[in-house]
């Protein structure tokens, strides 16, 4: 006769695979909750943050080693993000009428030159920041994406789930099952930066702010050629919650939805570890970037200064907020304040070069990593360009872009010739005397013969290109082509008569869609494959904002990442 302990043991273990299986079943049903705080959980526990803490900016010399007029000149770049070409007073718009003019970024104009056609280096950051360091085309080493989390897939398909899409989402599951992780996403450190180049000829090297080139060792910023880095590290202008900030959540976006639970409020200086920032995060990188150049006053010095507004998530800063209550709108009044705060981080810089006495020897470009995007809601960001951040439409690569460099540049030029973010880097090593290196493709060119004053010389015309996967642009002699792949379209433009993009010529010039699909075939053919797959393909409207309602008649396009 069995022990009755005995018996009892199948009946213990029915239930407890019940009860396994139920919970399994719990999880699953709730796996996209999971999954939408599970990064910002997976955060706080990796990287708690410490209390804010001074950050010791490297001390240059005391007294200067030579003089101020024989120094080479320092150069900061001073980067926003997704900020639209009419999010600023610069080209006559902007938000003037909304009392948010950008009298500081105009101020740059007046001093120096407004690029009338300056374009971003794509229509995304990563790859177009990645173009401004290095003055090459990023896909010529494999950066054509924009880092994202492989997990994301996984649930990607409930998180853009929308029983009235006219365009799904597209999600190859199997390529981003095999994504690296995503901080080991980036520039490789085999890519020579601006800051590298710089570094041969003596200069202090400061980076501030965003990256989202890579976290890993080797490709942090003081891997590529920066001295110091500030680094954000999450996403967040200040915790939600604070009362200094004021929040404007998009619950049509789903990555709005994603970002606010899992975004966190926390910085790094050396790769170091996490602490939270002072105040309000453009505030405080403006502090800080203040503080690094009057520490580097008496040598020259690299800075960038990466902002992240106004990307999302939208959050200004109290005072800022308060400071527009005319504006009734509660989206369009706190994304006004963040690009109002912008515009005083520039101010601020201008004014401590000016207090310093460096002002006559800095070249201080300001732009933008890529057109306004359509998920934040507000349909006058680019306007009047077509299309939004992550589509080749003007809109989305057409942005602000504006230099000075006393002497050197002359006031209040107006530069009709297109550039791009390529052409930084050759311009800043021709100021600073460094030649290009010799081992590699520069696609970029030096600018600083065609702004010279009393320059006769004219920028030769060349075709500039665009990619992100099997969606292309490329501009030359005026004309533009989109190679659409999904939908598989063509858009032809002529740009000098038509620079909003309203009329597409793909059937009615023949002999020009094939000069450029040509172009395009000739560029891209040497390319090497990019260094991580696209798995993602996600519909993007032309003409509406992501809460506008799509009708079939409505334009649009994939974009991959």
């Amino acid at each position: 006769m069995a022990h009755p302990t005995t018996r009892k043991w199948p009946r213990r273990w029915g239930t407890a695979l019940l009860l396994l299986a139920l919970a399994a079943g719990v999880l699953y049903i709730n796996r996209l909750h999971l999954f939408k705080y599970s990064l910002g959980w997976l955060t706080d526990l990796q990287h708690p943050r410490a209390p804010n803490r001074p950050v010791p900016w490297a001390a240059g010399p005391l007294t200067p080693e030579q003089p101020l007029a024989q120094r080479a000149p320092n150069v900061i770049i001073i980067m926003a993000d997704d900020l639209g070409y009419n999010d600023v007073s610069t080209y006559g718009g902007g938000r003037t009428a909304d009392g948010v003019p950008t009298p500081n970024i105009d101020a740059i104009a007046r001093q120096g030159v407004r690029f009338d056609q300056g374009y971003a280096g794509a229509a995304v950051c990563t790859v177009s920041r990645a173009a401004l360091l290095t003055g090459r085309y990023p896909w010529r080493f494999g950066v054509e994406f924009t880092p994202t989390p492989g997990a994301m897939a996984r649930v990607a398909g409930e998180m853009f789930a929308d029983a009235d899409q006219l365009h799904p989402v597209r999600i190859d599951k199997t390529k981003a099952a095999q994504a690296k992780k995503f901080n080991a996403l980036g520039m490789p450190g085999s890519e020579l930066t601006v800051a590298e180049l710089l570094k041969t000829a003596g200069y202090h090297n400061i980076h501030i702010g965003k990256w989202h080139l890579g976290s890993t060792p080797d490709m942090r910023p003081n891997a590529q050629g920066f001295d110091e880095s500030l680094f954000m590290e999450s996403g967040l202008f200040l915790p939600p919650d604070d009362p200094r900030v004021v929040n404007a959540r998009q619950d049509f976006d789903p990555i709005d939805r994603f970002l606010w639970p899992n975004m966190r409020f926390g910085v790094s200086y050396n790769a170091g570890e996490w602490f939270e920032p002072a105040r309000y995060l453009t505030d405080y990188f403006t502090d800080e970037a203040v503080t690094a150049i009057r520490r580097n006053q008496h040598r020259p010095f690299f800075m960038m200064l990466a902002h992240w507004g106004p990307h999302t998530p939208l959050q200004a800063a109290r005072e800022d907020y308060d400071a527009l209550a005319h504006i009734p709108d509660h989206r369009r009044r706190v994304y006004s304040a963040m690009v109002r705060s912008i515009d005083r981080s520039v101010g601020r810089i201008l004014q401590t070069l000016r207090e310093q006495g460096l002002d006559q020897n800095t070249i201080v470009i300001f732009n933008s990593d890529n057109g306004a995007p359509g998920y934040i809601g507000l349909p006058e960001v680019n306007q009047p360009f077509r299309g939004w951040k992550l589509t080749q439409f003007e809109g989305g690569l057409r942005v602000p872009y504006v230099a000075q460099w006393p002497g050197r540049i002359a006031a209040g030029t107006q530069y009709g010739p297109p550039i791009t973010n390529i052409d930084i880097l050759p311009t800043v090593l021709a100021a600073a005397g460094v030649a290009l290196p010799g081992d590699r493709v520069i696609d970029g060119v030096n600018l600083l013969p065609y702004l010279a004053p009393n320059t006769q010389l004219t920028q030769p015309e060349r075709p500039l290109f665009w990619r992100d996967g099997p969606y292309r642009a490329v501009r030359a002699e005026g004309w533009k082509l989109i190679a659409s792949e999904r939908p598989k379209k063509d858009f032809l433009f002529n740009l000098n008569t038509d620079p909003t993009e309203q009329h597409n010529l793909a059937q009615q010039e023949p002999a020009r869609l094939a000069q450029l699909q040509a172009l395009l075939k000739t560029h891209h053919a040497p390319m090497p494959e990019p260094q991580w797959p696209s798995f993602l393909e996600l519909p993007i409207a032309i003409d509406k904002t992501l809460d506008q309602p799509l009708t079939a008649d409505d334009a649009y396009t994939y974009w991959w990442n």
